[in-house]
Protein backbone atom coordinates (compact mmCIF):
# COMPACT_ATOMS: atom_id res chain seq x y z
CA UNK A 1 0.00 0.00 0.00
CA UNK A 2 2.78 2.41 0.93
CA UNK A 3 4.72 1.54 -2.22
CA UNK A 4 1.68 2.39 -4.34
CA UNK A 5 1.23 5.72 -2.58
CA UNK A 6 4.91 6.58 -3.01
CA UNK A 7 4.78 5.69 -6.71
CA UNK A 8 1.71 7.87 -7.16
CA UNK A 9 3.35 10.79 -5.36
CA UNK A 10 6.39 10.46 -7.61
CA UNK A 11 4.16 10.36 -10.68
CA UNK A 12 2.39 13.54 -9.62
CA UNK A 13 5.71 15.22 -8.83
CA UNK A 14 6.99 14.32 -12.29
CA UNK A 15 3.79 15.54 -13.94
CA UNK A 16 3.70 18.91 -12.21
CA UNK A 17 7.40 19.74 -12.07
CA UNK A 18 7.83 20.94 -15.68
CA UNK A 19 4.82 23.25 -15.45
CA UNK A 20 5.95 24.80 -12.18
CA UNK A 21 9.60 25.11 -13.20
CA UNK A 22 8.66 27.01 -16.35
CA UNK A 23 7.13 29.90 -14.44
CA UNK A 24 10.35 31.96 -14.39
CA UNK A 25 11.20 31.26 -18.00
CA UNK A 26 7.76 32.36 -19.16
CA UNK A 27 7.70 35.57 -17.15
CA UNK A 28 7.63 38.55 -19.50
CA UNK A 29 6.81 41.54 -17.34
CA UNK A 30 5.16 42.59 -14.11
CA UNK A 31 2.86 44.75 -16.23
CA UNK A 32 -0.49 42.98 -16.19
CA UNK A 33 -1.31 44.29 -19.67
CA UNK A 34 0.97 41.46 -20.81
CA UNK A 35 -1.10 38.31 -20.40
CA UNK A 36 0.64 36.01 -17.97
CA UNK A 37 0.18 32.24 -18.22
CA UNK A 38 -2.79 30.78 -16.39
CA UNK A 39 -1.92 28.92 -13.20
CA UNK A 40 -5.39 28.12 -11.86
CA UNK A 41 -8.42 27.85 -14.13
CA UNK A 42 -11.81 27.57 -12.42
CA UNK A 43 -14.42 26.09 -14.72
CA UNK A 44 -18.06 26.36 -13.65
CA UNK A 45 -17.03 25.67 -10.05
CA UNK A 46 -19.73 24.99 -7.46
CA UNK A 47 -19.15 24.00 -3.84
CA UNK A 48 -21.66 22.14 -1.69
CA UNK A 49 -21.86 21.44 2.03
CA UNK A 50 -24.18 18.47 2.09
CA UNK A 51 -27.25 19.44 0.09
CA UNK A 52 -26.55 23.16 0.48
CA UNK A 53 -24.94 24.84 -2.53
CA UNK A 54 -22.67 27.47 -0.98
CA UNK A 55 -21.39 28.96 -4.24
CA UNK A 56 -22.04 28.35 -7.92
CA UNK A 57 -20.97 29.25 -11.43
CA UNK A 58 -17.40 30.41 -10.79
CA UNK A 59 -15.34 30.81 -13.96
CA UNK A 60 -12.03 32.63 -13.63
CA UNK A 61 -8.38 32.28 -14.61
CA UNK A 62 -5.75 33.10 -12.01
CA UNK A 63 -2.59 34.24 -13.73
CA UNK A 64 1.05 33.68 -12.89
CA UNK A 65 2.91 36.24 -10.73
CA UNK A 66 -0.19 38.33 -10.18
CA UNK A 67 -2.22 39.11 -7.06
CA UNK A 68 -5.87 38.20 -7.48
CA UNK A 69 -8.30 39.60 -4.92
CA UNK A 70 -11.73 38.22 -4.08
CA UNK A 71 -14.17 40.76 -2.63
CA UNK A 72 -17.84 40.78 -1.75
CA UNK A 73 -20.28 40.88 1.18
CA UNK A 74 -20.26 38.31 3.98
CA UNK A 75 -21.68 34.95 2.98
CA UNK A 76 -20.94 35.29 -0.73
CA UNK A 77 -18.57 32.31 -0.89
CA UNK A 78 -15.16 34.05 -1.18
CA UNK A 79 -13.41 31.92 1.42
CA UNK A 80 -15.21 28.79 0.22
CA UNK A 81 -13.82 29.32 -3.27
CA UNK A 82 -10.36 30.09 -1.89
CA UNK A 83 -10.31 26.85 0.12
CA UNK A 84 -11.35 24.90 -2.95
CA UNK A 85 -8.13 25.95 -4.70
CA UNK A 86 -5.97 23.69 -2.51
CA UNK A 87 -8.65 21.21 -1.45
CA UNK A 88 -8.94 22.49 2.10
CA UNK A 89 -12.68 21.89 1.83
CA UNK A 90 -11.88 18.17 1.70
CA UNK A 91 -11.34 18.40 5.45
CA UNK A 92 -14.98 19.46 6.03
CA UNK A 93 -17.48 16.63 6.34
CA UNK A 94 -20.03 16.68 3.52
CA UNK A 95 -18.15 19.21 1.37
CA UNK A 96 -17.87 18.47 -2.34
CA UNK A 97 -17.21 20.35 -5.56
CA UNK A 98 -18.71 20.33 -9.03
CA UNK A 99 -16.94 21.73 -12.06
CA UNK A 100 -13.16 21.83 -12.28
CA UNK A 101 -10.16 23.49 -10.71
CA UNK A 102 -7.33 23.13 -13.21
CA UNK A 103 -3.76 23.73 -12.02
CA UNK A 104 -1.24 24.02 -14.86
CA UNK A 105 -3.74 21.98 -16.89
CA UNK A 106 -4.19 19.24 -14.25
CA UNK A 107 -7.59 18.70 -12.59
CA UNK A 108 -6.90 19.04 -8.86
CA UNK A 109 -9.99 16.97 -8.05
CA UNK A 110 -8.97 14.02 -10.18
CA UNK A 111 -9.08 10.98 -7.84
CA UNK A 112 -5.45 10.21 -8.69
CA UNK A 113 -4.25 13.56 -7.34
CA UNK A 114 -2.83 13.55 -3.81
CA UNK A 115 -4.39 16.43 -1.79
CA UNK A 116 -1.31 16.60 0.46
CA UNK A 117 0.85 17.31 -2.58
CA UNK A 118 -1.69 19.90 -3.73
CA UNK A 119 -1.40 21.74 -0.41
CA UNK A 120 2.38 21.70 -0.59
CA UNK A 121 2.30 23.38 -3.99
CA UNK A 122 -0.58 25.71 -3.11
CA UNK A 123 0.12 27.06 0.37
CA UNK A 124 -2.33 28.90 2.60
CA UNK A 125 -2.17 31.72 5.14
CA UNK A 126 -5.21 32.05 7.38
CA UNK A 127 -7.13 35.00 8.74
CA UNK A 128 -5.77 34.68 12.27
CA UNK A 129 -2.03 34.11 12.66
CA UNK A 130 -1.57 30.49 13.74
CA UNK A 131 2.08 29.84 14.60
CA UNK A 132 2.78 26.46 16.13
CA UNK A 133 3.71 26.47 19.85
CA UNK A 134 7.32 25.90 18.85
CA UNK A 135 10.37 28.05 18.25
CA UNK A 136 10.53 30.41 15.29
CA UNK A 137 13.11 28.09 13.74
CA UNK A 138 10.99 24.97 14.23
CA UNK A 139 7.94 26.68 12.72
CA UNK A 140 9.83 27.27 9.48
CA UNK A 141 11.31 23.78 9.13
CA UNK A 142 8.09 21.97 10.10
CA UNK A 143 6.82 21.39 6.55
CA UNK A 144 10.18 20.64 4.90
CA UNK A 145 11.07 18.27 7.75
CA UNK A 146 7.87 16.26 7.21
CA UNK A 147 8.59 16.25 3.47
CA UNK A 148 12.00 14.69 4.12
CA UNK A 149 14.27 17.66 3.45
CA UNK A 150 17.85 17.07 4.64
CA UNK A 151 18.68 18.52 8.05
CA UNK A 152 21.77 20.16 6.55
CA UNK A 153 19.49 22.46 4.52
CA UNK A 154 17.49 23.79 7.47
CA UNK A 155 19.64 26.77 8.47
CA UNK A 156 19.70 28.18 4.94
CA UNK A 157 16.02 27.43 4.46
CA UNK A 158 15.08 29.29 7.64
CA UNK A 159 17.09 32.36 6.70
CA UNK A 160 15.86 32.40 3.11
CA UNK A 161 12.21 32.02 4.10
CA UNK A 162 12.39 34.69 6.80
CA UNK A 163 14.16 37.09 4.44
CA UNK A 164 11.44 36.61 1.82
CA UNK A 165 8.87 37.38 4.52
CA UNK A 166 10.79 40.53 5.51
CA UNK A 167 11.25 39.14 9.02
CA UNK A 168 14.88 37.97 9.21
CA UNK A 169 16.37 41.18 10.62
CA UNK A 170 13.74 41.30 13.36
CA UNK A 171 14.13 37.72 14.61
CA UNK A 172 17.58 36.45 13.56
CA UNK A 173 18.88 36.69 17.13
CA UNK A 174 15.97 34.81 18.71
CA UNK A 175 15.26 31.94 16.35
CA UNK A 176 15.10 29.46 19.23
CA UNK A 177 12.50 31.53 21.14
CA UNK A 178 8.81 30.68 21.02
CA UNK A 179 6.90 32.05 18.05
CA UNK A 180 4.03 32.80 20.43
CA UNK A 181 6.06 35.69 21.87
CA UNK A 182 6.00 37.59 18.59
CA UNK A 183 3.61 40.44 17.79
CA UNK A 184 0.51 39.72 15.72
CA UNK A 185 2.02 41.21 12.59
CA UNK A 186 5.24 39.28 13.06
CA UNK A 187 3.28 36.07 13.62
CA UNK A 188 1.43 36.57 10.35
CA UNK A 189 4.69 37.16 8.48
CA UNK A 190 6.07 34.04 10.16
CA UNK A 191 3.08 32.09 8.83
CA UNK A 192 3.86 33.44 5.35
CA UNK A 193 7.51 32.40 5.80
CA UNK A 194 6.37 28.95 6.95
CA UNK A 195 4.25 28.60 3.82
CA UNK A 196 7.13 29.80 1.62
CA UNK A 197 9.50 27.23 3.19
CA UNK A 198 7.74 24.35 1.42
CA UNK A 199 8.56 26.00 -1.95
CA UNK A 200 4.99 26.49 -3.15
CA UNK A 201 3.91 27.80 -6.52
CA UNK A 202 0.80 29.60 -5.23
CA UNK A 203 -0.02 31.37 -1.95
CA UNK A 204 -3.64 31.65 -0.80
CA UNK A 205 -4.39 34.30 1.82
CA UNK A 206 -7.73 34.36 3.63
CA UNK A 207 -8.17 37.90 5.01
CA UNK A 208 -4.57 37.89 6.27
CA UNK A 209 -4.74 41.44 7.65
CA UNK A 210 -8.16 41.48 9.32
CA UNK A 211 -6.66 40.87 12.80
CA UNK A 212 -3.78 43.33 12.34
CA UNK A 213 -3.28 47.03 13.01
CA UNK A 214 -2.67 49.46 10.12
CA UNK A 215 1.13 49.37 10.46
CA UNK A 216 1.27 45.57 10.40
CA UNK A 217 -1.21 45.58 7.52
CA UNK A 218 1.13 47.85 5.57
CA UNK A 219 3.99 45.41 6.12
CA UNK A 220 1.92 42.52 4.77
CA UNK A 221 0.75 44.51 1.74
CA UNK A 222 4.31 45.59 0.92
CA UNK A 223 5.41 41.98 1.32
CA UNK A 224 2.79 40.76 -1.14
CA UNK A 225 4.07 43.18 -3.78
CA UNK A 226 7.65 42.03 -3.21
CA UNK A 227 7.02 38.29 -3.38
CA UNK A 228 4.60 38.21 -6.31
CA UNK A 229 7.63 38.08 -8.63
CA UNK A 230 8.14 34.54 -7.30
CA UNK A 231 4.63 33.42 -6.38
CA UNK A 232 1.10 33.65 -7.64
CA UNK A 233 -1.10 35.09 -4.87
CA UNK A 234 -4.85 34.86 -4.30
CA UNK A 235 -6.25 36.93 -1.44
CA UNK A 236 -9.72 37.14 0.09
CA UNK A 237 -10.30 40.53 1.69
CA UNK A 238 -13.26 42.36 3.18
CA UNK A 239 -11.34 45.60 2.69
CA UNK A 240 -12.03 47.06 -0.74
CA UNK A 241 -9.28 49.66 -0.35
CA UNK A 242 -6.82 46.85 0.25
CA UNK A 243 -7.97 45.03 -2.87
CA UNK A 244 -7.54 48.22 -4.88
CA UNK A 245 -4.04 48.78 -3.44
CA UNK A 246 -2.53 45.33 -3.77
CA UNK A 247 -4.22 43.35 -6.53
CA UNK A 248 -3.79 43.10 -10.28
CA UNK A 249 -7.19 41.49 -10.83
CA UNK A 250 -10.33 41.47 -8.71
CA UNK A 251 -13.24 39.05 -8.53
CA UNK A 252 -16.48 40.42 -7.11
CA UNK A 253 -18.85 37.91 -5.52
CA UNK A 254 -22.35 38.41 -4.21
CA UNK A 255 -25.06 36.20 -2.75
CA UNK A 256 -28.53 35.49 -4.06
CA UNK A 257 -31.50 33.86 -2.39
CA UNK A 258 -32.09 30.25 -3.42
CA UNK A 259 -35.84 29.91 -3.98
CA UNK A 260 -35.66 26.20 -3.17
CA UNK A 261 -34.48 26.53 0.41
CA UNK A 262 -34.45 30.23 1.36
CA UNK A 263 -30.68 30.16 1.83
CA UNK A 264 -28.17 32.35 0.08
CA UNK A 265 -25.82 30.99 -2.55
CA UNK A 266 -22.69 32.85 -3.56
CA UNK A 267 -21.86 33.59 -7.16
CA UNK A 268 -19.16 35.35 -9.13
CA UNK A 269 -20.55 38.55 -10.65
CA UNK A 270 -17.50 40.00 -12.36
CA UNK A 271 -13.79 39.31 -12.73
CA UNK A 272 -11.46 41.77 -14.41
CA UNK A 273 -8.41 43.98 -14.02
CA UNK A 274 -8.60 45.73 -10.67
CA UNK A 275 -8.50 49.22 -12.19
CA UNK A 276 -11.53 48.39 -14.31
CA UNK A 277 -13.48 46.80 -11.46
CA UNK A 278 -13.07 49.92 -9.33
CA UNK A 279 -13.36 52.59 -12.02
CA UNK A 280 -15.55 51.18 -14.76
CA UNK A 281 -17.19 47.85 -13.83
CA UNK A 282 -19.35 46.09 -16.39
CA UNK A 283 -22.07 44.97 -13.98
CA UNK A 284 -24.33 47.32 -12.03
CA UNK A 285 -24.10 45.06 -8.97
CA UNK A 286 -20.33 45.52 -8.91
CA UNK A 287 -20.65 49.27 -9.21
CA UNK A 288 -23.18 49.37 -6.37
CA UNK A 289 -20.83 47.44 -4.14
CA UNK A 290 -17.58 49.28 -4.83
CA UNK A 291 -19.31 52.66 -4.48
CA UNK A 292 -20.81 51.65 -1.14
CA UNK A 293 -24.46 51.54 -2.19
CA UNK A 294 -24.77 48.10 -0.64
CA UNK A 295 -22.70 45.59 1.29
Amino acid sequence: MNDSHDDHGADMEQTLRPAVRSRTAERVSDDVTVEQPTVLDLQDLAVYYGAFRAVRGVNMAVRQNEITAMIGPSGCGKSTVLRSLNRMNDLIRGARVEGKVMYHGIDLYDPRVDPVEVRRRIGMVFQKPNPFPKSIYDNIIYGPKIAGAPRSSFDELVETSLRKAALWDEVKDRLKESALGMSGGQQQRLCIARAIATNPDVLLMDEPCSALDPIATGYIEDLMHEIKTEYTIVIVTHNMQQAARVSDRTAFFTAELDSNNDRRTGLLVEYDLTDKIFSNPSDERTENYVTGRFG
